[in-house]
């Protein structure tokens, strides 16, 4: 039996439990893997929340929480292709496996081989916003030299996308509360905190122009606010709220496969992707941990170090 972490029906923080369940039985696609380190995302409460379909694979109830993870491969299903027994491998748990727990099973076209030198809790990190970071700027496609406002720079995929930026070279300008500043100042953002300054006004100043692209993690009224600063509402994207595209901009195109992946893999080894961890809880700690992230206390990426 296996510890797990998850929640027994639809709701918040109160229907949570920790429970032990048998090692997953790998299906065709999927592979068995001891979990090292387990990423923690708002995605997981609202899976939690029921607001999201389509990726709990149909199991029943307990659900174990978490969607990506790094582990060692323990067992193989069938039709999996380029990955082995006792492979070091981060990937998306898309079959409704979950990942706060010591064994899970991953999706295996969604899984990836960790590279030498790269430490499972960056690779841990990689699923959900190393790969959106790379997704959001490819889809923008600026130059060099090109202006780009991080609408909600302080959480993982904010600082993800904005060290990626800033690695190509682009003039960074992020939002946030002021706890989430020195993160983003580190990484060499121009940082707008929206509880102590007027976003619209203070990124005009700085861009009167306009920017050439706005990648947007907030949603709701903020994005509603940043939107008219793009020179064109086509290169407002939107990695959260779908009615970005009533605003003239688009979502993003999400690409989770196992290219995605290592080129996400290679990006952090090089430092150009550059995951900032900012807790590491065990799993015993998995609900402090998720509440930070579901509170919005949270800059950077939290982990649960598992094994």
């Amino acid at each position: 039996m296996a510890q797990a972490w998850g929640f027994g029906r639809y709701g918040g923080p109160e229907v949570q439990e920790f429970f032990d369940r048998p090692d997953p039985v790998p299906g065709r696609g999927e592979v068995l893997i001891r979990v090292g380190v387990a990423g923690v995302n708002p995605l997981d409460h609202l899976l939690r929340s029921g607001l999201v379909d389509g990726l709990d694979g149909g199991r029943p109830f307990p659900r174990v929480l978490g969607m990506e993870a790094a582990g060692t491969v323990l067992a193989l299903g069938e039709d999996v292709n380029g990955l082995k027994l006792g492979d070091a491998v981060f990937g998306f748990a898309l079959t409704g496996g979950g990942t706060y727990a010591e064994t899970t099973v991953l999706s295996a076209p969604n899984t990836a081989r960790i590279p030498e030198g790269l430490s499972a809790a960056v690779a841990a990190t990689l699923p959900v916003a190393g790969t959106t970071a790379v997704d959001v700027l490819d889809q923008l496609g600026l130059p060099a030299g090109a202006t780009v406002l991080v609408n909600g720079v302080g959480g993982g995929v904010g600082l993800a996308v904005a060290r990626l930026a800033v690695g190509r070279e682009l003039r960074v300008i992020g939002t946030g509360s002021a706890g989430k500043r020195e993160h983003a100042e580190a990484i060499g953002v121009r940082f707008i905190d929206y509880t102590a300054e007027d976003v619209a006004a203070a990124a005009r100043e700085l861009v009167p122009d306009g920017f050439d692209g706005i990648v947007d993690l907030a949603g709701g009224a903020s994005l509603r606010t940043v939107a008219p600063l793009a020179q064109d509402p086509r290169t407002v994207i939107a990695v959260g709220d779908m009615s970005v595209t009533d605003l003239g901009g688009r979502f993003v195109e999400r690409r989770v496969d196992r290219e995605n992946l290592e080129r996400s893999a290679r990006l952090a080894l090089d430092g150009l992707l550059a995951p900032v961890i900012t807790a590491v809880h065990p799993l015993s700690d998995a609900p402090a941990a998720l509440a930070a992230v579901e509170n919005g206390h949270t800059s950077g990426k939290v982990v649960i170090k598992v094994a």
